[in-house]
């Protein structure tokens, strides 16, 4: 399993660092922020360091809620959901991909809820992590 390169406190990432380290799958990335501003408007970033062992994670935020996160790896990127209950059920209505929402379904469940990841090495889970995404703001709004 890889580890997240970002794992010196006081060395958070910069963008040109992202860029260089994950190459064209940063263009996913931009995708997903593109997304979000025309989609959902003003969201927040901020990067958090959560230990030696996890690194810095890119959160990204509606107003104070967390929508996902963001651990950047040697040549790709993984993408995080955590959703509660109403929104797991949002989920299983869903159009998002049948295996997906088994992985959801089989998660296991914590006080926040239940989490669902993607290693992003290409474009093919954007369907679904723009649904997830419209499934997080919904329940903000």
């Amino acid at each position: 399993m890889s580890e997240n390169i970002f794992k010196i406190k006081d060395k958070p990432p910069v963008e040109a660092q992202i860029k260089e380290i994950i190459n064209e799958k940063y263009q996913v990335l931009d995708f997903i922020r593109q997304y979000i501003r025309e989609n959902i408007g003003n969201t927040n970033e901020e990067w958090k360091y959560y230990g030696v062992k996890n690194g810095w994670v890119l959160k990204t935020l509606l107003k104070k809620r967390n929508l996902f996160f963001i651990v950047i790896y040697d040549g790709y990127f993984r993408i995080s959901f955590v959703f509660g209950d109403k929104a797991v059920d949002s989920v299983m209505k869903s159009n998002v991909s049948d295996n997906n929402k088994k992985s959801l379904s089989d998660a296991k469940k914590y006080a926040e809820g239940r989490g669902i990841s993607f290693d992003i090495f290409d474009n093919k889970h954007l369907n679904d992590i723009k649904k997830l995404i419209e499934i997080k703001v919904g329940q903000y709004r």
